[in-house]
Order: structure tokens, then C-alpha cells, then sequence
């Protein structure tokens, strides 16, 4: 008898930039991943959100975990910007996280660049 598909939540340990992004996923590390990322101090983690989806704390709760260590979270918003609510920039402020919504393109090229100065970065990215 065969043993079942075992789905494992994906989890890269570590930080990376990301080398390109759009049909769905992302390549990072010399790997790649189909769907929406958490990029965290912890490492990366696949995130179970589509564009235009609500933009909720639930959503958030793994960034708010690590926000002792965070500064900026740049929140990819899909192929266009849309604004966070404001309950949800209330949360973040409360936990002293920065929070700058934008489209997925301009946040990858941000947490990039961010990540190589060394700053206290995290991102959400909305696959594209």
C-alpha cells in the first residue's frame, strides 16, 4: 500500500533575496515557489494568500510574532497597490512595525535592497 501525499507547510530557513517573480511563484535561492510569501527574520514561508483576498491580521499573524525583530514590513499588494486597513496599520504600529503596502514588483525590488543594507526588513508578497 502507498503512503499518502504528506503536505508539508514550505519553509526555507533562512534570508534571501528574490531573484524573480510572476506565473504564480517565485525563485529565490536557487529554488522555487508557487504562490504568496512571508519573507521573516525566521526564514521564508509560503502564505496562503491570493490577490484580493481581505487584508486582515489574521493574515499577519506570523509577521506579528516576529515583531520584535522587525522594523519595515513592505506588504505586496499583487500586480497594483491597494491600501491597508486601517485596523490592520493600527496593529502593526502597536507592535512598532513600519508598514508600506505597494504592488508585489516594487516590494520585491525594496526588500532587496533593504535586505542587503542589513536593515530589520520582513515582506509579505501577494503572488503575481
Amino acid at each position: 500500500m502507498r503512503k499518502p501525499i504528506e503536505i508539508r507547510q514550505a519553509h526555507f530557513p533562512g534570508r534571501a533575496p528574490i531573484d524573480s517573480y510572476g506565473n504564480g511563484g517565485f525563485r529565490f535561492a536557487e529554488m522555487s515557489h508557487r504562490g504568496s510569501l512571508l519573507m521573516l527574520p525566521s526564514g521564508i514561508y509560503g502564505w496562503d494568500m491570493m490577490e484580493g483576498d481581505p487584508l486582515t491580521v489574521d493574515y499577519f499573524q506570523r509577521v506579528l510574532e516576529e515583531a520584535a525583530d522587525i522594523e519595515v514590513l513592505l506588504v505586496g499588494t499583487g500586480k497594483d497597490i491597494r491600501p491597508l486597513p486601517a485596523a490592520l496599520r493600527a496593529v502593526f504600529k502597536e507592535h512598532g512595525i513600519s508598514s508600506d503596502p505597494m504592488s508585489t514588483g516594487a516590494a520585491i525590488r525594496t526588500y532587496n535592497i533593504m535586505l542587503a543594507e542589513e536593515r530589520a526588513v520582513a515582506a509579505a508578497f501577494i503572488v503575481v
